[in-house]
């Protein structure tokens, strides 16, 4: 269960921390399958271990869950091939060609007629409230996946105050900085990878990955373009790439930090998923710490 790609979420107001209190608001919203003709089913599932029957599992500062979804697949094709001859027969009987709407109209009946014959398709998303520095951290680099988990979320909870980590409007000139290898977070050094945008309407795009971004050939570009995406890493601890949108992308944890729980075996499951969650929340909610406290000191400089 490491995280992978993340959008973080500030509160303004803390969360309950109460696991029967909130095991109960979860489960009053759990998953259950798709049925016949529903296309988009979700709700809140198991997030430590599917034999672990437990919707919201405490951590040592907040709680751990996860958010099922399940979705009929129906493929482009599979619907035109049944939908033009439907076309044809009704242009035929009406004696003139079919409208936009009329098209669309025939297309939704008949998605409708194929969806208990659709196969399902399901993923499981895994979040984590940190109450030390309240925020939530979901496993997913998509604004509209996120939006979607912080919408279920209000739900079950009530409300939820929630915003981005990092203001979105002044993250381009950081990575600017960054990119110069100044003013870095404490102790993060620049990766290999970076991604720039130049901000007219043409919107003239550059990606270097595998490079050295102190080479000239990259720091010239920054006369005409925004940086939108560039990497950084910890010697012995996380690499991962920091978006303009304040998501946190390809995050990648050191060998040296991923094997201090093999010694526990697998022989005590929980115990061990739960050694390697207080692992990876900690060192992620250290590294975005560092990141955040980086920005606020550079605004106040």
């Amino acid at each position: 269960m490491w995280f992978k790609n993340i959008r973080v979420y500030k509160l303004s107001a803390p969360l309950s921390t109460d696991p029967q209190q909130l095991e109960n608001a979860l489960a009053e919203f759990k998953f259950a399958p798709c049925t016949g003709q529903e296309a988009v089913k979700t709700g809140f599932s198991f997030p430590l271990h599917a034999s672990i029957k437990q919707y919201c599992h405490p951590m040592a500062q907040g709680w751990l869950f996860a958010v099922k979804r399940q979705e009929k697949v129906l493929p482009a094709a599979v619907i035109n091939e049944e939908l033009q001859p439907k076309i044809d027969a009704m242009a035929a009987e009406q004696g003139r060609p079919l409208s936009r709407k009329e098209k669309q109209s025939l297309k939704e009946e008949l998605i409708q007629t194929l969806l208990p014959r659709a196969f399902s398709r399901s993923t499981l998303t895994h979040g984590y409230y940190d109450a030390e520095h309240n925020w939530l951290v979901i496993n997913t680099g998509g604004a509209g996946k996120a939006e979607d988990i912080l919408a279920l979320l209000r739900k079950a909870l009530g409300s939820l105050p929630a915003l981005p980590w990092l203001d979105n409007h002044k993250l381009n000139s950081h990575l600017q900085l960054w990119l110069q290898n100044q003013a870095l977070p404490e102790g993060f050094v620049l990766g290999n990878d970076a991604e720039l945008k130049a901000p007219d309407e043409e919107g003239a795009k550059v990606k270097f990955t595998n490079h050295l971004l102190s080479a000239d050939d990259v720091q010239s570009h920054l006369q005409d373009k925004l940086v939108t995406k560039i990497a950084l890493q910890q010697p012995e601890g996380l690499s991962l790439h920091v978006s303009d949108d304040s998501s946190i992308k390809g995050i990648k944890y050191h060998e040296l930090l991923t094997g201090q729980n093999e010694e526990m075996g697998w022989e005590d499951l929980s115990l061990r998923l739960d050694a390697d969650l207080l692992l990876m929340s900690s060192s992620l909610n250290q590294a975005l710490q560092t990141i955040a406290v980086r920005l606020q000191a550079a605004e106040s400089e």
